[in-house]
């Protein structure tokens, strides 16, 4: 059992990546705060958007989840998702690049009792086990 307990805490390439250049925004922003360096203050600036529109291309590329909680065997984080080059339901990131559409009632109902349905996914390498 890991740290989370049985969650989908939703570990990816995107979210990841994401994570990574948003505290490198916030960091050189702070950094040119104390500073006193309008130039580092502004760089820092400009990367939070960056991280931003990084992490939807991501999601968009198929490295990032749909909404919701993924089977276990699917929850490693370097799992490419096939389903986002159709959209997925719900998904406001993938309704704005054209992609997504809204859930109808016969797909929520085949979805199952959780309303979730398992994504079509692609390992990228083989899922070594977590360490302890």
């Amino acid at each position: 059992m890991n740290a989370h307990g049985d969650h989908d805490m939703g570990h990816t390439v995107a979210g990841w990546t994401g994570s990574a250049l948003g505290i490198l925004a916030f960091t050189t922003a702070g950094a040119g705060l104390v500073l006193a360096s309008p130039a580092v203050l502004w760089a820092g600036a400009a990367l939070a958007p960056a991280a931003a529109l990084a992490t939807w291309l991501l999601h968009l590329a198929g490295w990032g989840k749909p909404s919701g909680p993924r089977p276990p065997h699917l929850r490693h984080w370097r799992t490419r998702d096939r389903a986002a080059r159709l959209g997925h339901p719900d998904c406001t990131g993938c309704r704005l690049a054209g992609r997504g559409r809204r859930r109808t009632a016969a797909e929520s109902s085949a979805a199952g009792p959780s309303g979730v349905e398992p994504p079509a996914v692609e390992p990228l390498a083989a899922v070594r086990p977590h360490c302890a």
